[in-house]
C-alpha cells in the first residue's frame, strides 16, 4: 500500500520503521518511470511502509526535507533519513536499500 503523504502525517508515517518516501510530480517523465517500480516494491516488500509525497501539491514539505529536483527516494529507519537518491534507479537497487533497512 502507497500513503500519500502530506504536512500532517509525514513525520508520523517516517518516525517507525523501514520507510520509503518517493518526492514526484504528474508532469515529471523520470517520476512516470520509477512509479511502476514503486508500486511493485509496495506489493512485495509489505513489511516497509512506502509514502508518496506531490511536489506541486506540498512544495513546503519538499523544501524541508532538501528535494532539489524529482524523482527523489528518502530512505527513513525509525524517524532517521539514512539514505537518498536522485532521479531514476532500478527497481533492484530500490530493494537492497530497503533490505539493509530491515535488518
Amino acid at each position: 500500500m502507497i500513503i500519500e503523504l502530506d504536512d500532517t502525517n509525514y513525520d508520523a508515517i517516517v518516525a517507525q520503521g523501514a520507510v520509503l518516501i518517493d518526492f514526484w510530480a504528474p508532469w515529471c517523465g523520470p517520476c512516470k518511470i520509477l512509479s511502476p517500480s514503486i508500486e511493485e516494491i509496495a506489493k512485495e516488500m509489505e513489511s516497509v511502509t512506502i509514502g508518496k509525497v506531490n511536489v506541486d501539491d506540498y512544495p513546503e514539505l519538499a523544501g524541508k526535507h532538501g528535494v532539489m529536483s524529482i524523482p527523489t527516494l528518502k530512505f527513513y529507519k525509525d524517524g532517521l533519513e539514512v539514505d537518498s537518491s536522485v532521479g531514476v534507479i532500478s527497481k533492484n537497487v530500490i530493494q537492497k536499500k530497503l533490505e539493509l533497512l530491515l535488518v
